[in-house]
């Protein structure tokens, strides 16, 4: 799924520009599975990305080609995705028996569900069901702003790379995670990225989205408490909130400040399961997985698993991918896995048959 590829996807380095860092993934197909051939990232300076946006793009250019040149990626070729509130995706139902008759219901539809301007957007959608087989057929509808997606192929641009695949945060989420998964087809589980200044989410069973969200909350508000509450400055505040030791302060002290960003986290999540319920009465949410960098926020899986009494773990997208050891340090990697969920999910892009 996505807003543009091209017809030629093979060969493709996920690559996932987040607001306080760009991450880098290229895979090798082996045997039934898959294999680490390259990964870096590389962290941003604040401000370089505000809300979604790219306020920087010489310093997002030049983090991906330093990327590249230091990890030694030749492939040029990138898949890259976008989220946020330039970006809708609606499952809808339309009447249609045809192919010509979907796609003049999705025009007529669109006007209804898409709140920009239609000028101003890029719109594709995806059936869910079969032609032919009922007077109406279900499709997930996306929409996202021409800018946005001009912005992203700029950045890539700049930095002599070339976007072949467009895709959204929250379905590379999804992708990363069915291969390293294999849920089973009954299960619906809910997918949280949370990234330093946004929280993707995905529910997700049988292969397909069933509700998606993106939450502006995210790690930077575990670090602005921190720093303003305990007089830290961003780096050892980024420490602290990684459960990490900082001399200035006492064992435990943060615990309260990162307790109560972690409810407003919680708060929003029980909101999208909310939503969710009210359009799926009769799915449960059987599980709950993390990713992300703030995914390893201390006490958060505990507090998830308390307030939800779900199964919950942090997402291993390097679960089902080999990797040599001699190339890549397993520690390292165990270490920044769940920061790469995306960039992997972007890069399994590259063996789509379609």
């Amino acid at each position: 799924m996505g807003f543009f590829r091209s017809n030629k996807p093979r060969g493709l380095v996920g690559l996932d520009i987040g607001s306080s860092s760009v991450k880098a993934v290229e895979l090798a197909k082996k045997g039934n599975g898959y294999e680490l051939l390259s990964l870096g990232l590389d962290t941003l300076s604040q401000d370089t990305i505000v809300d979604g946006a790219i306020m920087d793009a010489p310093s997002v250019s030049s983090a991906i080609e330093k990327i590249f040149r230091e990890c030694k990626i030749e492939n040029t070729r990138v898949a890259a995705a976008v989220s946020g509130h330039a970006v809708i995706v609606k499952r809808i139902t339309v009447p249609a028996h045809s192919q010509e008759e979907l796609e003049q219901a999705i025009q007529q539809e669109a006007q209804r569900h898409i709140r920009f301007d239609l000028a101003d957007v890029n719109l594709t959608y995806y059936p869910l069901g079969d032609l032919g087989e009922g007077n109406a057929v279900e499709v997930l509808l996306l929409a996202v702003k021409r800018e946005k997606m001009e912005s992203h192929a700029n950045v890539v641009a700049l930095a002599n790379k070339t976007l072949m695949v467009l895709d959204i945060d929250a379905f590379a989420l999804q992708n990363a995670f069915e291969v390293n998964y294999e849920p089973s087809a009954d299960l619906a589980a809910a997918l949280l990225n949370i990234g330093a200044s946004s929280m993707n989410i995905n529910i997700t069973r049988g292969g397909a989205p069933l509700f998606t969200r993106d939450v502006s909350v995210g790690g930077n508000q575990y670090t602005d408490i921190l720093q303003k509450e305990l007089d830290l400055s961003f780096e050892d505040a980024e420490k602290l909130k990684m459960g990490e030791k900082v001399s200035t302060v006492k064992p435990g002290t943060e615990e309260a400040h990162l307790h109560s960003v972690s409810e407003l986290l919680l708060l929003e999540v029980q909101k999208t399961f909310d939503f969710f319920k009210q359009t799926n009465p009769n799915d449960h949410i059987g599980a709950l997985y993390l990713s992300g960098g703030t995914a390893q926020v201390k006490g958060l899986v505990d507090l998830l698993k308390q307030d939800f009494n779900v199964p919950v773990e942090i997402l291993n997208p390097f679960r089902k991918i080999s990797f040599s050891s001699s190339r890549f340090d397993p520690d390292f990697i165990a270490a920044i896995a769940p920061r790469m969920t995306v960039s992997v999910g972007l890069a399994l892009r590259s063996f789509d048959e379609a």
